[in-house]
């Protein structure tokens, strides 16, 4: 069997910056023809979206799909509402986390597998100024470093 390959569409940088993420889930996305077509051309933006869990079911929230430009009247609303699929142990699981205090759900990355959209679902728990800080600052000395190493390398 071949094996499936990924390409990605949206990545979600300000999550692992303002969030510890504990878990993460793969998760279908429902989408309508004409935002499939745009997400291939790689128009889709995840970095203002959020994730709530009602009635047992997952949803993301200002998900930006630009319309397709050739979608005419079959384009639907780019920010609307989009279901997430996961496995009803998953669901459950997320929702046990969520009732804690601290916990909710992220939008990390968005992209095609084989030829369906999936989108990894983060578990997180909030970072504080001073946890941000100490990310700083280790992505700082890491930067030193490999500028460090390229120069003793030349």
């Amino acid at each position: 069997m071949a094996r499936e390959s990924t390409k990605l569409i949206a990545n979600n940088k300000k999550a692992r910056f303002d969030f510890f993420i504990e878990e993460t889930f793969e998760a279908g996305v429902v989408l309508h023809g004409t935002e499939v077509k745009s997400l291939r051309m790689g128009k889709c933006s995840v970095k203002e979206s959020f994730i709530r869990a009602e009635k047992g079911e997952i949803f993301v929230y200002n998900m930006h799909i630009s319309p397709y430009e050739k979608g005419n009247i079959f384009n639907k609303d780019p920010l609307r509402v989009k279901k997430l699929l996961l496995h009803k142990y998953e669901i459950n699981k997320i929702m046990g986390q969520i009732a804690q205090k601290g916990y909710t759900i992220v939008p990390l990355t968005v992209y095609f597998k084989g030829s369906l959209v999936k989108m990894e679902v983060g578990l997180a728990r909030g970072k504080k100024l001073f946890d941000k800080r100490q990310d700083i600052a280790k992505k700082d000395q890491r930067r030193e470093a490999e500028k460090d190493f390229k120069v003793k390398n030349l």
